[in-house]
């Protein structure tokens, strides 16, 4: 009798030790590592190699995440062309406050479009490391997750056909949306979900940036953001209703917008260009606990979601794909499974650290143009601490670089 093909009989499949579902940072980085450890793996990505290297996201990357690439081999483009960042400017009250946080921690970010980061990934996994990778796949399917043979099948783009693989362990690094998560079977995680109310339109110029810095503006029409992703593109963000649409929004509102929302005395005026990117982001995030499922482990968006309030979410996929990567690595050439048993914890407690300071962060973004005089004076105290108590303005930095206090 032949299986139907949803269950694909699965004796005689080709098996890797290590299927990655998802060609974003997180599973490059993973696919990267276990390479480096001359283990085979399939990485299947559903979109084309053109499109995962040239779509635009983060850019601003934590200094630790940056030093993990490095020393797996990972950095060297970043570290030759990446920008380094020392400060950042606040604008509130129509004044202007610069936090020089390298001057409190030692630390820097660096910016590096993950475009850039994405292309330099994928041309060392697959052209360099001679990994294997399948583009454009379609209706990806994860089978026999509790046992010790689970199949990855999907809709080869070519041919049209089913394609089956074995697996030893399962990677699901394919985002929000992907089959990963949606794997987990009801009642065997739990999802825990905030909406911060609010939409942010994000923008991408086309006009070099105004300022040598990230800036952020709270004014009372709502936030607004500046960030410098090349000589040439500046990233925008304005604060807007959820489900907006981006149609709203034409080019002189835009600037006409971000001109009275990043306004302050004696702020360079902003440099304009062509808008080629417009589209709004609903501020929510979730987490997913555990993140594992039998011979799944999720990591990046998969299993947790940062709204860019504190712009963590690359820097925390990136961190889940160094414990995921090693950890594979330890059981499948030496039967040491301690990083994979110890997976979720040591990932969870890094998430719950950046969860609340976005939390956090996202009231002084936010509070001045909530309408409610309460919350307003409250996120201008904030603000007005970090620049009058060194202590203070110690935290704020060291959370907002990702310096974790003994890690």
């Amino acid at each position: 009798m032949t299986p139907p093909p949803d269950q694909p009989d699965s004796p005689g499949a080709p098996r890797f030790p290590v299927v990655v579902v998802g060609a974003g940072p997180a599973g490059l980085t993973v696919g990267n590592v276990l390479r480096a450890a001359g283990l085979d793996c399939l990485v299947l990505e559903t979109e084309s190699r053109e499109f995962v290297e040239r779509r635009p996201r983060a850019g601003v990357i934590e200094e630790g995440a940056v030093r993990g690439l490095e020393r797996r081999g990972l950095a060297r483009n970043l570290l030759e062309r990446g920008q380094t960042h020392t400060e950042c400017e606040f604008r509130f009250g129509g004044e202007r406050h610069r936090f020089a946080y390298t001057e409190l921690t030692g630390r820097h970010h660096f910016v590096y479009p993950q475009q850039f980061l994405v292309t330099d990934l994928v041309r060392e996994y697959a052209d360099v490391r001679g990994g294997e990778i399948r583009f454009g796949v379609r209706d990806v399917r994860l089978l026999g997750l509790e046992t010790d043979r689970p199949t990855v099948s999907y809709l080869d783009p070519g041919s049209g056909g089913r394609r089956v693989v074995e697996a030893g362990f399962v990677a699901g690094c394919d985002g929000a949306r992907g089959v990963t998560r949606a794997s987990v079977p009801a009642g065997r995680a739990r999802l825990a979900r905030h909406d911060y109310g609010v939409g942010w339109l994000a923008l991408l110029a086309e006009a070099p940036p105004s300022s040598d810095c990230v800036v952020f503006g709270m004014h009372p029409r709502g936030f607004a953001g500046h960030m410098p992703r090349s000589a040439d593109v500046t990233r925008y963000y304005l604060q807007c209703p959820p489900g907006d649409d981006p149609e709203n929004w034409p080019y002189d509102r835009v600037w006409g917008e971000l001109r009275e929302r990043l306004g302050a005395a004696g702020a360079p005026p902003l440099n304009e260009g062509r808008l080629f990117e417009r589209r709004v982001l609903d501020m929510h995030s979730y987490v997913v606990e555990p993140m594992v499922h039998g011979r799944l482990f999720l990591a990046g968006d998969a299993a947790h979601l940062t709204a860019p309030i504190a712009a963590k979410g690359l820097n925390l996929a990136l961190h889940d794909a160094f414990l995921l990567g090693d950890g594979l690595v330890a059981r499948c050439t030496k039967g040491d499974g301690t990083g994979l048993s110890g997976y979720s914890q040591a990932c969870l407690a890094r998430v719950w650290d950046d969860q609340e300071f976005s939390q956090w962060l996202a009231e002084v973004y936010h509070g001045t143009a909530s309408g409610d005089p309460y919350r307003a004076g409250a996120a201008l105290a904030r603000m007005r601490r970090l620049f009058s108590s060194r202590a203070a303005a110690g935290e704020f930095a060291e959370r907002y670089l990702g310096i974790r206090t003994g890690g």
